[in-house]
């Protein structure tokens, strides 16, 4: 079983002044899943190296055990610090692709065309293609077989506009994923804000929000054990 992590390299909240990028819950709580599960996981960005860890997500107010448990993993934080370029691996080689969140994706993976070429490729092997919370921004681009939008007619879900209006970055982010998805004609839904929500597509799998992040790995290791 192998799976490909896709994380941001963009760092710059806007023009706020402020750091954003991965959003460390969404990796480390989805990256545990698979790799207790036995997994074999590859890490890549569009520009190689550490990818830009959101500062935010390292406040003690969003520590989980498994942060806590990366906090102690020193491979782990070496092989996240030398991350591949998203030139460097095809989806041929990949099992599943899985995006973490953190506002950075939505600057750089919704318009980086090597990975919009991955989802895609993905998708025409039929293979899972999974994103929790900003991540499903990366979607938005892509496009299936026929031309259309990827999403397209598809059941999916995403940060809502309610809860990018509580971290008060509503006319920050250069666009509100909720509404983007449904521009695309995604199908889209949501639970309550902050609570864990999945949605299952066939092999497509989205997450709401940080805490979809474990939910969301388990769905594609059902979907993958199938």
């Amino acid at each position: 079983m192998n799976i490909l992590f896709v994380l941001t390299s963009h760092d710059a909240l806007g023009e706020t002044g402020e750091k954003t990028g991965f959003w460390i819950e969404e990796f480390v709580a989805p990256y545990y899943v698979f790799a207790d599960a036995g997994a074999n996981i590859t890490l890549a960005s569009p520009a190689g190296g550490q990818p830009p860890i959101d500062p935010k997500s390292a406040l003690e107010d969003f520590q989980t055990d498994d942060t806590r448990r990366f906090d102690q993993d020193a491979a782990l934080q070496h092989k996240l610090a030398s991350t591949l370029k998203l030139d460097e691996v095809s989806a041929d080689e990949f099992d599943a692709i899985f995006y973490p969140g953190g506002h950075g994706p939505m600057w750089d993976l919704t318009n980086d065309q090597k990975s919009i070429d991955l989802i895609e490729a993905f998708s025409r092997q039929d293979k899972v293609v999974s994103a929790v919370c900003h991540a499903p921004s990366v979607l938005i681009n892509a496009k299936n077989a026929q031309g259309e939008p990827l999403v397209k007619n598809r059941n999916v879900t995403g940060f809502t506009n309610t809860e990018e209006a509580a971290v008060g970055l509503t006319d920050v982010v250069p666009f509100l994923l909720e509404d983007e998805l449904k521009k695309r004609g995604g199908l889209y839904s949501q639970g309550s804000d902050w609570a864990p929500y999945l949605v299952e597509d066939g092999l497509l799998i989205t997450g709401q929000n940080p805490a979809s992040s474990s939910l969301v790995a388990k769905a594609v290791l059902a979907r993958l054990s199938k």
